[in-house]
């Protein structure tokens, strides 16, 4: 899966909206630990919540890195919260069926 479409993104984020952020982006930036943090979460949850809590100005170019480093799709973004989509390569164990 490369790419989303509209009605597509509005479901996930309609699906994000009772989520807490699983990882938080400081001082260090995107580290190798974050983009392992992302990895894992998006392999367990399908869809998950990154906060920005600093990098604030560069929160766009970061998300552009998220999504190449952690292979997944940026649903949306919502102030300083990002939220990442990534299916799971096991159809047996998705959770998310897109419309």
């Amino acid at each position: 899966m490369t790419t989303l479409k509209g009605s597509q993104k509005k479901y996930l984020r309609g699906l994000a909206n009772p989520l807490k952020p699983v990882v938080f982006i400081g001082k260090e930036g995107l580290t190798p630990q974050v983009i392992n943090a992302i990895d894992e979460a998006l392999a367990t949850q399908e869809l998950i919540k990154v906060r920005f809590l600093e990098f604030k100005e560069e929160k766009k170019e970061l998300n552009r890195d998220i999504e190449k480093k952690g292979h997944c799709i940026l649903a949306g973004m919502i102030g300083h919260v990002a939220i990442f989509y990534r299916q799971h390569p096991d159809k047996e164990k998705r959770k998310i069926r897109l419309p």
